[in-house]
């Protein structure tokens, strides 16, 4: 089976956002009286940030602010955050490299809002890498539903089965999988030697670790 294309997750696989979705959630969440820490924002990595604020809604509502406006708030923060720092993550344009070596069409498949894609990939200087971005931002479930990564392969027109995906959250390789692509995770180090990564067809350290003889097995 020859590899088509790549499709990449954002945050946390091509961005070093999650520090500041971290940052974000606890800022934003502290201020509306929610009881929570850096901690606890592990438990929602790569879940769509709408549905975040719905299940903390849901535990410990509060006065005010809307889902909708705290949904914003936090998007907004992190925005801020990324535009400012520009936090690539370590070996994203190596990769990049050896996937158009391999002549692999290149899409965006992110759980965050299309706003907030668009201002990290321009931040990163990487808006023109990709061919097609898609953002599960409106769709009725976001992952580890398999939609985003459907619709992706559909853009770029190419078959899930011949399409990988990189991902550094479970929900992400859940998503991928269900979708039936290939999977590559690189997870953050603190919730590496979780057994669920076996999903995925390689688990990394680094995206550094990626090279074409690795795609080309797939």
């Amino acid at each position: 089976m020859k590899l088509q294309a790549a499709v990449f997750d954002m945050d946390g696989l091509l961005v070093d956002s999650e520090p500041f979705w971290q940052q974000a959630q606890v800022e934003v969440f502290q201020n509306l009286g929610v009881q929570m820490k850096q901690e606890d924002t592990l438990e929602t990595t790569g879940l769509r940030v709408d549905k975040v604020v719905e299940l903390w809604f849901s535990r410990q509502p509060w006065q005010g602010p809307s889902c909708e406006e705290v949904t914003a708030s936090l998007v907004t923060r992190v925005e801020e955050l990324v535009a400012e720092h520009k936090p690539m993550m370590p070996g994203v344009l190596e990769t990049l490299a050896h996937c158009k070596a391999l002549n692999l069409k290149l899409a965006v498949a992110s759980s965050s809002p299309m706003r907030l894609i668009n201002t990290t990939l321009k931040a990163l200087g990487l808006e023109e890498m990709f061919e097609v971005v898609v953002s599960a931002e409106h769709l009725r479930f976001g992952k580890p539903h398999p939609e985003v990564y459907i619709n992706a392969a559909d853009a770029l027109g190419v078959e899930p089965e011949f399409c990988v995906a990189f991902e550094d959250s479970l929900n992400g390789v859940l998503a991928a999988k269900a979708a039936r692509m290939k999977g590559i995770v690189v997870p953050e180090h603190i919730v590496a030697n979780d057994p669920r990564w076996a999903i995925a067809e390689h688990k990394l350290s680094s995206l550094h670790e990626v090279n074409q003889q690795l795609l080309t097995m797939l």
